[in-house]
């Protein structure tokens, strides 16, 4: 299994950089493309969706995207974009958490279908428009989510349960704990204050998300950086509660060793257009 990992980890990485170093955005847009198609198709067997609807599910988002890009709706402001997203993932994703797993079978087949894919496209949308703003911009996003995640599985590993006497969500992911989660906001403020201060240091000619936000305020960097720590969370959550839905491990065999393309994004699917809310707003 560690061989596995370190092999798909090694591939992804040597098909992800390239493409995000390379002076224009298309080819990172293209592997972003495939990644959220590969999504959508597990996104349809997740709903119980057969083999050839998952796949028609899977082209339609490639389609879907494509079309945007080709009405150049990258170029545009998105910003109401942004903002309904945010809402309705801060929204939709309480109710959620708050009906937990039983609840999930009784939202319509329809709307988690196309609430799925819309989720999918905006971080498309998300994902390839910040890349457009700098690379610089993109990495102080994606490393949020990252260290976030770090930070909170050695907190929890650590601390679990040593101030608090339940788990966060222990009918949908029994191993996070509230000490994880307050060790992955810890971890995203020392990020933004020390990324501040190197943007600041090399004189970066692309500002990233955190310096966006301190120019406005320190108080907006401090609480936008622990909301989006917040919301990664509940990315993540919201996944691990359709997956015990649905009775699956992981969203696919996609990636050995990493599960499906939805186990790895899971947390970007809220945090990446929440990111572009608060940075344009």
């Amino acid at each position: 299994m560690l061989k596995q990992r370190i092999i798909t980890a090694i591939v992804l990485l040597a098909i992800l950089l390239p493409a995000l170093f390379y002076p224009s955005h298309v080819p990172f847009a293209c592997v972003m493309l495939a990644l959220i198609g590969a999504a959508a198709w597990e996104w349809g067997r997740l709903n119980d969706y057969g083999p050839r609807m998952s796949l028609f599910l899977g082209a339609e988002m490639v389609l879907l995207c494509a079309l945007s890009w080709w009405l150049g709706l990258l170029q545009g402001s998105l910003l109401g974009v942004w903002i309904a997203a945010s809402a309705a993932w801060v929204l939709g994703g309480a109710a959620l958490l708050r009906v937990a797993v039983p609840g999930w079978p009784r939202v319509p087949k329809g709307l988690r279908l196309v609430g799925g894919l819309l989720a999918l496209w905006v971080a498309w949308l998300a994902a390839v428009q910040a890349r457009m703003v700098g690379i610089n911009f993109l990495l102080s996003i994606l490393v949020l989510v990252w260290v976030a995640d770090v930070f909170a599985y050695f907190t929890g590993r650590a601390f679990g349960l040593k101030f608090t006497r339940s788990k966060l969500a222990p009918t949908i992911s029994p191993g996070k704990s509230w000490e994880g989660v307050w060790g992955g906001m810890a971890g995203v403020l020392v990020l933004a204050l020390a990324w501040v201060w190197g943007d600041a240091a090399a004189q970066s000619r692309v500002a990233s998300l955190y310096s966006l936000l301190a120019e406005r305020g320190w108080w907006l960097l401090l609480l936008g950086v622990v909301f989006l720590a917040a919301m990664s969370v509940v990315g993540d959550l919201v996944e691990s509660l359709i997956k015990r839905s649905a009775g699956a491990k992981d969203s696919s065999a996609l990636l050995p060793g990493h599960g499906g393309v939805l186990d790895r994004i899971d947390a970007l699917l809220p945090t990446l257009p929440i990111a572009m809310m608060l940075a344009f707003l």
